[in-house]
């Protein structure tokens, strides 16, 4: 008996029959890259025969000793579905395929950022999302510091539909339906984005050698126990943190009540942050309260709330119970809550605000209300406030998924066997405090993907970052203006495009709520790029050129589409030195196809700048297509197209 139990031990531990397997993105639902030939590939045992069977014609192929095979396919109109059956000694079906157009859609936040984040302002967009044949494979969010991975880890396409849509990307959304309804082809979406990312992270090891700093980091975060410590040291750091304010917070267990005593709290105007008022610059966790009256229509029936946005996290109660929490500063308040909340008469609203560093507060200029039905209630104005626990600011390093070339590892590598129509790219916020390398960076992660996609200078469309921050009286420098530039200035690259959004930004938000028009503008620099339209009025005015003329500078510039105009009244946002580079505003005014700038206080100027700030809020100039100028300074400026 022993004899035959070890004997099945053995056979049992031999290999198995070998089994072909697909990468993720070769399944069901794919769109594929029409009008060129296509690569598949897989993995199967070394030697194994692997057959492809598409439209009755069968292509073959050996796997290798390496365990790969690779089969081609030639080019294809788009259309479908398809059916693609892989054969080797197993078969695997890959069910309604489609042939059309692929983007890859990467960067940060405002990238990833789902359709979910901005449900209501596109509520009938989303009722309407019945595009079978707009579909996103949604790239998971994993790092690698050490290989290339071959496959991703997880992931499906998607058909876009009212249940579906929220989880696509909005500004890809956006694009793909503008696409969709221009040329009635299939638009597949590979959406690889990762909220916070800095370019370094999405360019692969070998392009990182030309910068030093980001190289030596990758080589310093190939070790497991380095990043095993920061994690763990981070995780220790934030845990005692928070215990110790949950510790100390007076309030935890009794603030939120609604019958509290709370006369002798202070008040304050909100929104707004603290230490612009008698509490000061504190960390920690403030609460706020407010008494509002209810009238008896809205008793027994479901309403939501909303508290705009709150730096960094807080926790909501109505009536002394819990509506809604949220742990970090920037997705919108909306707290829903059920028919068993609000009373005739007085109601009592408390939030509990946590602030781990900087300024904390709630967000002006967002909205604040508690609604039922159609019925709101505004919030804005004075609430009550008190202390709960004073804390030293939570100190910590950047995620380790952002470091150099982990992000390109597990989820760029892994998609170059995969033809693609182009790349959206919409990045840079955390790039600001380099932004004169990023003129560096963002062209070399440009040649580093179409290299290693081996398809050629595919087109590549860049959202350059829209308008962020307070807007400032007086001309200054600006990190996001000089990024901007560098995004500007990658347009002297073959098959480009740039879009311009310094005019749809929120200055109170990092994530503005307005991605329709993003989309569209990256859909019209497809459609000249990408789909050569050669009549296509694509982008807004584009720096050209400049001559001194006494004491005059002449700006020409490109893409002017029918002719350039104001929007508004005068021009706006020109600012303009001489030899000591001390910027005054300057006026300015529409002359033909030029812009003339000019100022008393500068009597031989040298340089120009045009929408140079942070938030270049009234900035003006556009074409008569309604599409803005980019911003840029003559001194930064290289030769674009």
């Amino acid at each position: 008996m022993r004899w035959l139990i070890f004997l099945f031990a053995i056979t049992s531990a031999l290999p198995t029959k070998a089994a072909i397997k697909l990468p993720r993105l070769v399944s069901d639902g794919a769109i594929l890259q029409r009008d060129t030939e296509l690569k598949f590939w897989g993995w199967g045992e070394p030697g194994e025969k692997v057959d492809l069977t598409f439209q009755n014609k069968k292509y073959s192929a050996t796997t290798k000793s390496t365990g790969t095979w690779t089969i081609k396919l030639p080019a294809q109109a788009a259309g479908g579905p398809h059916t693609l059956l892989f054969t080797g000694k197993n078969q695997v079906a890959v069910n309604d395929v489609l042939f059309g157009d692929v983007w890859v859609c990467s960067g940060q936040s405002n990238m990833e950022l789902t359709m979910e984040r901005v449900k209501e302002k596109y509520s009938d967009v989303i009722k309407t999302a019945a595009y079978p044949h707009i579909r996103q494979f949604l790239v998971a969010d994993k790092y690698d510091f050490k290989k290339q991975h071959t496959d991703l880890d997880a992931g499906s396409w998607v058909s876009a539909s009212p249940e579906s849509i929220y989880n696509f990307s909005a500004v890809a959304y956006f694009f793909a339906l503008d696409l969709y309804k221009q040329y009635q082809v299939p638009i597949g979406l590979i959406n690889a984005a990762l909220g916070g990312s800095p370019i370094e992270a999405w360019l692969s090891e070998d392009a990182l050698i030309q910068f030093p700093n980001a190289y030596q980091e990758l080589q310093r975060f190939k070790n497991d126990d380095l990043i095993k410590e920061i994690e763990t040291t981070d995780r220790n750091r934030a845990t005692k943190w928070y215990s110790d304010l949950n510790r100390q917070d007076v309030g935890l267990k009794k603030w939120h009540q609604p019958d509290l005593q709370d006369l002798d709290w202070s008040n304050m105007n909100l929104p707004g942050y603290w230490a612009d008022g008698a509490l000061g610059n504190v960390n920690g966790a403030v609460w706020f309260r407010k008494k509002i009256s209810i009238p008896t229509a809205w008793v027994g029936k479901a309403g939501n709330l909303w508290l705009g946005r709150i730096i960094d996290a807080d926790s909501a109660f109505v009536n002394g119970k819990f509506v809604g929490s949220t742990g970090y500063q920037y997705p919108p308040r909306r707290y829903s809550f059920g028919t068993d909340v609000l009373r005739a008469g007085e109601n009592v609203i408390a939030v509990r605000v946590i602030n781990n560093s900087g300024r904390g507060g709630f967000v002006p200029d967002k909205p604040y209300f508690l609604s039922v039905g159609a019925d709101t209630l505004h919030l804005s104005g004075e609430w009550k406030y008190k202390l709960g626990a004073t804390m030293q600011p939570l100190q910590g390093e950047p995620p380790v998924r952002w470091k150099p070339a982990g992000l390109y590892n597990h989820m760029i590598a892994p998609l170059l066997n995969y033809k693609i129509k182009g790349v959206l790219w919409y990045q840079g916020e955390s790039n600001t405090r380099n932004a004169a390398e990023y003129e560096k960076l963002l062209p070399s992660l440009i040649r580093n993907w179409r290299t290693n996609w081996k398809q050629g200078d595919f087109p590549f469309l860049i959202v350059q970052l829209t308008n962020f921050m307070e807007a400032k009286a007086q001309p200054a420098e600006s990190d996001w203006a000089r990024l901007r530039q560098s995004q500007l200035n990658t347009l002297a690259i073959k098959n480009t495009g740039l879009v311009v959004t310094i005019d749809i930004g929120e200055w109170n938000d990092i994530h503005p709520l307005n991605k329709a028009d993003v989309g569209k503008r990256l859909a019209l620099a497809a459609r000249k790029v990408a789909y050569h339209e050669s009549d296509m009025i694509h982008s807004g005015p584009i720096y050209k050129s400049y001559k001194v003329s006494g004491n005059k500078i002449i700006i020409e510039f490109s893409s002017m589409g029918s002719k350039l105009i104001a929007k508004g009244n005068d021009l706006r946002y020109f600012a303009i030195a001489g030899a000591n580079k001390k910027f005054v505003w300057a006026n300015a005014r529409i002359e033909g196809n030029t812009v003339v700038v000019w100022s008393d206080a500068v009597e031989k100027p040298v340089t120009v700048r045009y929408a140079w700030a942070d938030n270049p809020e009234g900035a003006n100039l556009y074409n008569s297509e309604g599409l803005p100028a980019s911003p840029f300074s003559t001194e930064y400026s290289r030769s674009v197209k």
